[in-house]
């Protein structure tokens, strides 16, 4: 999806105190990141971006609860549970 030389496509603007304020991104590179976001398929999807925060952290203290007491799942059933969720 993006090019691996970012650091040479990617320009930072800075304002008076040379603090970075902005960023310029080539049109090209600009629209692939907009079509990755976009897909469905690529895995950026705003998956979480209604999922109330209180819902996220459960899911996350369950996850680490579940890392503490060594519970591992192939990452299949993992997608798979994405799928199943309403």
């Amino acid at each position: 999806m993006v090019n691996s030389s970012l650091d040479t496509q990617v320009r930072y603007v800075t304002n008076a105190a040379g603090k970075t304020t902005d960023v310029l991104v080539p049109l090209e590179l600009w629209q692939q990141l907009i079509h990755a976001l976009q897909d469905p398929d690529s895995g950026l999807a705003w998956i979480d971006e209604h999922e109330p925060n209180a819902k996220i952290l459960a899911d996350l203290q369950t996850s680490l609860q579940q890392a503490a007491a060594g519970q591992t799942f192939p990452v299949a059933q993992l997608w798979d549970d994405l799928d199943d969720e309403p």
